[in-house]
């Protein structure tokens, strides 16, 4: 199985290297242009939303999800891809209906320097653990963690996602991203037909394979409910994406993105239910996937997990050139500088990764806590017009935000008991749904006095 998998991999990355552009002009490398200025077509824009967001980790959250909690941990990990439907109305009011090029320009608008320099924090986290997730998943197909094919197959994929991304920035993403999708569908299809002729597939059982209503998957269905609206406005990649193409195209991409992607969730979770509702005791769920499926289904897991890695990676790393290019503006903005900043975030990705957390959803819970800063701005500013919050609001919520999501990584990594001591809560997903309760009141709460306190200022001027 490992000399045809790593024979799928070189026809891939072969493929891979040759419909990346060889030469990109710099709209083109940042801004995703052709070479005559015309932007992304609506499937390309589809597929590459789609191949950037069922990434590695992604797929691999998903099966891990569904094999501990059932269908309410899959349909948990789901209900995240309704992003596509609140950053599309994100997208179009920031856009079309307040007339800003980029998320940063809007926040600099309302809150300065503040707003974007908390922003670009955010981001600059969320993309440094977007390449260290998906090299994980990557180095623990070949291996275990540390050891020598751990570290051969991470290293090779940081190399060559690294090279292929640097020679044509985001334009190079989109074109790959429409060969990559493509051969994770037709995976997919695959993989999912298999599974569901085979005699292990019962639909009712899968239904019915989260009876518990205090399920922590039913728990984390109401964290993604908290977090849905802000989270697609913290992903640089998902963000990009939307500033690309006109009004319509733009609308249509996000709407086909979102169910596409929900389809592919739902498939992947599926084979962790089954491999959860089959276990033997003291089986993980690769074994048991292995046992149940056999060699060639598993074949097609890996591989799935390897071709969104990939395309996962050169979408990180074009929106970091962009990020600190053209929106933060560290230095002048020409590709030699941007491929300098993708050398520099897979080098901090590197780090991450063998010194950092290994719970991949660890890291979705932390950023899309800290990106719930952002909600209060997106009800009371995008959406409803507001441009009377003060900056020391938007800090508040900022703070405690990300004060959350520290709290969170604390205590999930048993270096504090500080939330489950004062509420008596035990799973660590009851322990997250509590903390963006609170991250939302305080937020909400600092923004509401402080427009009260803007408006009393008003009256009161002469």
């Amino acid at each position: 199985m490992s000399i045809t998998l790593a024979l799928i991999i070189a026809a891939l990355a072969i493929g891979t290297l040759l419909v990346s552009p060889k030469h990109v002009t710099a709209d083109g490398f940042f801004r995703g242009q052709s070479d005559t200025g015309e932007a992304p077509k609506l499937l390309t824009l589809v597929l590459s939303q789609v191949t950037t967001w069922i990434f590695a980790r992604s797929l691999m959250n998903a099966a891990v999800l569904g094999y501990y909690y059932g269908i309410a941990g899959t349909l948990a990990y789901a209900a995240y891809y309704l992003s596509f439907l609140t950053g599309a109305a994100i997208v179009d009011r920031i856009r079309f209906q307040h007339g800003f090029g980029s998320i940063q320009s809007f926040l600099h608008d309302r809150f300065g320097r503040t707003g974007t320099a908390c922003y670009n924090a955010v981001i600059a986290l969320r993309l440094l653990s977007e390449v260290f997730a998906n090299l994980i998943v990557i180095g623990l197909i070949f291996g275990t963690a540390g050891g020598s094919n751990y570290v051969a197959a991470v290293v090779a994929m940081a190399l060559f996602g690294l090279a292929y991304s640097m020679m044509g920035g985001l334009r190079a993403s989109l074109r790959t991203d429409v060969l990559q999708m493509a051969a994770l569908l037709i995976v997919l299809a695959v993989m999912t037909l298999q599974t569901i002729t085979g005699p292990l597939f019962d639909l009712p059982t899968i239904l019915g394979s989260s009876p518990d209503m205090t399920s922590p998957g039913w728990v984390l269905i109401a964290v993604a409910a908290l977090q849905v609206l802000s989270y697609p406005m913290h992903d640089p990649v998902m963000m990009d994406r939307g500033f690309l193409a006109d009004r319509a195209t733009t609308r249509k991409s996000f709407l086909h993105a979102a169910w596409l992607s929900v389809l592919c969730i739902l498939a992947f979770g599926m084979l962790g239910i089954v491999a959860g509702l089959n276990k033997l005791e003291g089986e993980n769920m690769v074994v048991a996937l292995t046992r149940l499926l056999g060699d060639e289904t598993m074949m097609l897991f890996n591989l799935a997990l390897i071709v969104s890695a990939i395309s996962t990676l050169d979408s990180t790393l074009s929106s970091a050139a962009k990020l600190a290019i053209s929106d933060m503006r560290v230095a002048a903005e020409n590709i030699a500088n941007g491929r300098i900043v993708m050398v520099l975030f897979m080098i901090g990705g590197l780090g991450f990764l063998f010194l950092g957390s290994k719970d991949l959803f660890g890291a979705v819970a932390v950023s899309g806590t800290a990106s719930m800063y952002l909600t209060p701005v997106i009800v009371l500013s995008v959406f409803m017009g507001r441009t009377d919050i003060p900056v020391w609001s938007y800090l508040v919520s900022f703070f405690s935000a990300v004060g959350a999501a520290a709290l969170y990584f604390l205590e999930t990594s048993g270096y504090t008991g500080i939330v489950g001591s004062l509420s008596g809560l035990e799973h660590k997903y009851a322990k997250l749904f509590l903390l963006c309760c609170a991250v939302l009141v305080i937020g909400f709460s600092a923004n509401l006095v402080g427009i009260a306190t803007s408006r009393r200022a008003l009256a009161a001027a002469p």
